[in-house]
């Protein structure tokens, strides 16, 4: 038990002293690279920051668009040919399924397969 504690302690001191060692060694020589080639190399940088700023950008733009359209609330209105009944609802887009639609008030609804539907925007209504 001591001699695996004694070959932990000096593992453990070996790399320390390498790595404070080795580490000036090999910092001193990039920055003499750096100092000589400071200028060389700042356009491709640049560009390359641009180029990775615009495809951030572009990703979160299309993320927003896209919860933007999927939280617009719609006028949904079911239509039964058996009950000759007409209702009206409020709901997400993204709450929109095959069968089954959920208001704003969280009312889940399940459509039979004679129902029929029609979508309009929320704000078409409201103009008349």
């Amino acid at each position: 038990m001591l001699t695996k504690l004694l070959i932990t302690i000096l593992v453990i001191v070996g790399a320390m002293t390498y790595l404070r060692h080795g580490r000036k060694k090999q910092q001193q020589v990039t920055t003499k690279y750096e100092l000589a080639n400071e200028g060389r190399f700042s356009g491709a940088k640049l560009s390359i920051y641009c180029l990775i700023l615009l495809s951030l950008s572009a990703t979160v733009a299309y993320w927003g668009w896209g919860w933007y359209q999927d939280n617009i609330i719609v006028n949904v209105t079911i239509t039964s040919p058996l009950e000759q009944k007409t209702q009206t609802y409020q709901v997400r887009k993204k709450d929109i399924e095959m069968q089954r639609i959920t208001t704003v008030d969280g009312v889940q609804i399940r459509l039979s397969n004679q129902e029929r539907i029609t979508i309009t925007p929320l704000a078409e209504i409201d103009n008349k």
